[in-house]
């Protein structure tokens, strides 16, 4: 396997897939600008079978199912060893799919109705994807402002979005939700 690019930025990474025509995309979910979900997004949209695998160091149980709703063939945490990597880029290039055990058996679990819909204790997970990123940027300390330009949207419609997370996780204020939002941020893995 050749490495043939790294981009930060999810534009980058566009122009390196339209420059150098990759066999695979390997990405993380953040990246500096727009989410790595819309990164996914964009990808297939324009390369609908070019596979793409989701290395990140956020959480699998909050993350992986949202990745492969948005077009990405697998997602593997960036703790896992190098082995497990290897075969998650291989198994993908295969045409496959790519999922911890854990994982798996949850989504087969909640497929089957064995399972509830959404973790317990992981109030983040009754977010939508666009809630959940405008969540994260929030802890990032960016405004609405910021938020709205960087996804492409009008002012409006993030407050609404803002609204709505602080509905679903039970918060009364701005001030708590831009508090739960950083003390999140801050837990989240390096």
């Amino acid at each position: 396997m050749i490495v043939i690019g790294m981009a930060e930025t999810a534009d980058q990474a566009l122009d390196l897939i339209r420059k150098s025509e990759p066999d695979i995309v390997v990405t993380d979910l953040s990246l500096s600008g727009r989410p790595g979900l819309e990164l996914i997004k964009d990808i297939r949209a324009a390369w609908s079978a070019l596979p793409i695998l989701v290395l990140s160091i956020h959480d699998e149980e909050l993350w992986a199912e949202r990745v492969l709703r948005a077009g990405a063939q697998g997602y593997v945490m960036k703790s896992h060893a190098t082995e497990k990597v290897m075969e998650a880029i291989r198994r993908v290039l295969a045409g496959g799919l790519w999922l911890s055990d854990d994982m798996s058996s949850a989504i087969l679990g909640r497929l089957t109705h064995h399972r509830q819909p959404v973790t317990p204790g992981m109030p983040l997970a009754n977010l939508s994807d666009r809630e959940l990123e405008i969540f994260q940027m929030i802890g990032r300390g960016l405004s609405i402002k910021e938020i709205a330009q960087q996804l492409f949207l009008s002012s409006k419609t993030v407050e609404v979005h803002r609204e709505h997370v602080k509905e679903k996780l039970g918060l009364r204020s701005s001030a708590e939700l831009l508090r739960y939002a950083v003390i999140h941020t801050l837990e989240e893995p390096k």
